[in-house]
């Protein structure tokens, strides 16, 4: 077990069984293999359109503490090469097995819509201030789907955008943006205002015996040292910001 999680902390797609799970995806998924996803693929996301509103409600009330709010590789070391900067700013709802149930209970009625989503692994509000740019990178693992909600996008709409292999995609407020995060992608919000989506990583539907081989691998992650000191660091954070919104 201790070799299956090192693998896991050393996790890339150049190794040679992270490539032979790749390899073999497309033939056992259930949704296909493209780079972008319609929402009807995902019955759940339908629901998340619907209540847009009322996730943004709950958004609108933690951006009042945007500048205490921790950046990505403040939870996240390993997101340094994306993330060097107080540009990405992250709220966590649960990683991998850790639920960060603080930042749950100040946004109820969004974590009751993110219990009925099944599959789902991260969620998060990614928060992007103005001129951020993500350099281009890719998902280790293809055996997840990304998912964003729009929740707050800037204008001009053409500045603030994502590209995903060779094509370029932009948030709506109250729509689903659901791709494949293991091709090349990088992100630019060049606008003066903060751009917000819901992020998710949703396990994707496979056919046996690549289900199996997929909950071993998210499994494998969720007792992993990356989730362990993400934990770490995010309930160091939490105490701070608890004492700073008392």
């Amino acid at each position: 077990m201790k070799g299956l999680v090192k693998s896991i902390e050393n996790f890339s797609p150049s190794q040679s069984w992270v490539k032979k799970i790749e390899s073999l995806v497309p033939q056992y998924s259930k949704v296909g293999d493209s780079v972008f996803f319609s929402k009807e693929q995902f019955p759940w996301a339908e629901e998340l359109e619907a209540n847009w509103q009322v996730i943004r409600q709950e958004l609108d009330q933690v951006m009042q503490h945007a500048e205490a709010l921790p950046n990505f590789q403040d939870i996240s070391p390993r997101q340094k090469n994306l993330a060097n900067d107080n540009l990405w700013k992250t709220y966590f709802f649960q990683a991998f097995g850790f639920k960060a149930q603080a930042n749950c209970d100040r946004c109820p009625k969004t974590t009751r819509l993110l219990q009925k989503i099944p599959g789902m692994k991260v969620a998060f509000f990614s928060i992007l201030a103005p001129g951020k740019h993500i350099p281009e990178h890719r998902g280790k693992h293809k055996g997840l789907i990304r998912y964003h909600l729009g929740l707050k996008v800037p204008e001009p709409r053409e500045k603030c955008r994502i590209r995903v292999n060779n094509q370029i995609a932009y948030w709506e407020e109250g729509k689903s943006l659901i791709f494949d995060d293991t091709f090349y992608h990088e992100v630019w919000n060049e606008t003066e205002d903060y751009r917000v989506v819901l992020f998710l990583d949703i396990a994707r539907p496979m056919r046996f015996p690549m289900n199996l081989v997929n909950w071993l691998v998210c499994t494998l992650i969720s007792v992993s040292p990356i989730i362990q000191v993400a934990k770490g660091n995010h309930e160091s954070w939490e105490k701070q910001f608890e004492a700073l919104t008392r």
